[in-house]
């Protein structure tokens, strides 16, 4: 452990973002060490913050790396063997839901709540997206709020050399805001995986709404197989489905909600005036963090799997066998998909984007260490006068003074 640091009195400057312990004897300031818990001393006070002041961004990985395992592969082996070695030790217990074909009740609701907030979000963006302007590259996937793009030469698009790596910005529609990830519709989600052959045949729908279907959501056009008894299990993969003869007829579900409908674009209409944009963002912001929370909830219990190498998601037990992926090296795999667990960012993107402060009216290049990103939809509903939730204000920066010019910029130490 270093020696401890002595400030004595207000000229020196403290980090910020970490937990310190400080002992104030005979009138000095006395750093004791740094600490991400906290312990009891009587002569000491913890400062904790749940939230450092800067934070970086999720890690970005090229399209010829493997993204790394939610969890590690020498964990999930571990704790393999220990469930193994205490199962022979007790009795046997049924299958919980959803393995045994039912559906957890508990998460019906959720299932309803995270489609209407889906629809809700959506519905929302188009009218914000009339008054704040949001701009996409025409050659990358980079997208920026405000009326003019940012200068910074981040463009990997095509033929960027000659651009020198900048974006040519336009103007940037829904779905760019909201990256659509797709998935295969499963009709009985404890059925045999699906074949390359049938890769056509089978639709494909938002990964998101194949989460709440599977979680409970009726959605007539797209049916599924609901189950009323547990399944008996063979073997590891072989099933059979129990007799329902001798139940009742099945009652209407008494979680069932009304879902929203989706606004068409050629009937949206923007907010009128600055306060009914500020209640309108605010409403976009919590809608934003229902779908996150309430999918993070589904995904604890139903699993979703995700390529490796590519974005593909599918929302089942185990993935597809449809051989479509195109990533790096996808000759050796011959088409397949290296499945793997899925995050929430997998299923919802956040599309990071550049956070432009109150007090500045344009992004500077030379000053680009000075800026913080946010996910689009916050930084949008930032700019429509909502409040900047505290979980994303690490990577936001807000705390940190920007220099006007590169002078200033250069002096930072």
């Amino acid at each position: 452990m270093p020696p401890p640091l002595v400030a004595k009195g207000m000229g020196e400057v403290l980090p910020l973002g970490a937990s310190f312990w400080y002992s104030i004897k005979s009138g000095q300031l006395k750093i004791i060490g740094t600490q991400n818990f906290c312990q009891v001393h009587h002569c000491a006070m913890v400062v904790r913050s749940n939230h450092p002041q800067n934070a970086d961004l999720p890690r970005y990985y090229s399209k010829r790396e493997k993204k790394p395992f939610p969890i590690p592969i020498l964990e999930l082996r571990r704790t393999a063997r220990e469930r193994l070695k205490n199962a022979k030790k007790l009795p046997r217990k049924p299958t919980p839901p959803p393995r045994n074909g039912m559906l957890v009740q508990s998460l019906i609701p959720v299932a309803y709540e995270v489609m209407n907030a889906r629809i809700l979000l959506t519905n929302n963006l188009k009218r914000l997206m009339k008054v704040i302007p949001v701009l996409a590259c025409k050659y990358c996937n980079e997208i920026h709020v405000g009326a003019t793009g940012h200068p910074f030469k981040t463009c990997r698009g095509l033929r960027a050399d000659h651009r020198k790596g900048l974006h040519e910005w336009m103007t940037a529609t829904v779905e760019d805001v909201l990256t659509p990830i797709e998935t295969f519709h499963l009709s009985d989600r404890l059925g045999k995986r699906i074949s390359h052959e049938e890769r056509f045949s089978i639709p494909r729908i938002p990964a998101v709404v194949e989460l709440c279907v599977q979680a409970g959501v009726d959605l007539p056009d797209f049916p599924i197989k609901r189950r009323r008894k547990p399944v008996i299990r063979l073997g590891r993969s072989e099933i059979i489905d129990a007799d329902e003869d001798d139940l009742p007829d099945p009652r209407p579900c008494k979680f069932k909600k009304p879902i929203l409908d989706e606004v068409p674009d050629c009937e949206i209409v923007p907010p009128a005036n600055a306060e009914e944009t500020a209640s309108l963002s605010e409403a976009t912001l919590e809608a934003w963090e229902t779908l996150r929370q309430g999918a993070a909830k589904l995904m604890r219990k139903y699993p979703v799997r995700v390529c490796g190498y590519c974005p593909e998601v599918h929302v089942g037990p185990s993935g597809h066998k449809a051989q479509n992926c195109g990533a790096y090296k996808h000759q050796q795999r011959n088409g397949q998909h290296g499945w793997q667990s899925a995050t929430l960012d997998d299923l919802i993107p956040p599309r990071y984007v550049w956070h432009v402060p109150e007090t500045v009216l344009e992004l500077q290049r030379d000053l680009r260490n000075f800026y913080g990103q946010a996910p689009a939809v916050v930084e949008l509903c930032v700019q429509g006068g909502a409040a900047v939730p505290e979980c994303y204000k690490p990577t936001m920066r807000l705390d940190i003074g920007i220099p006007t010019n590169l002078r200033e910029a250069e002096m930072v130490v």
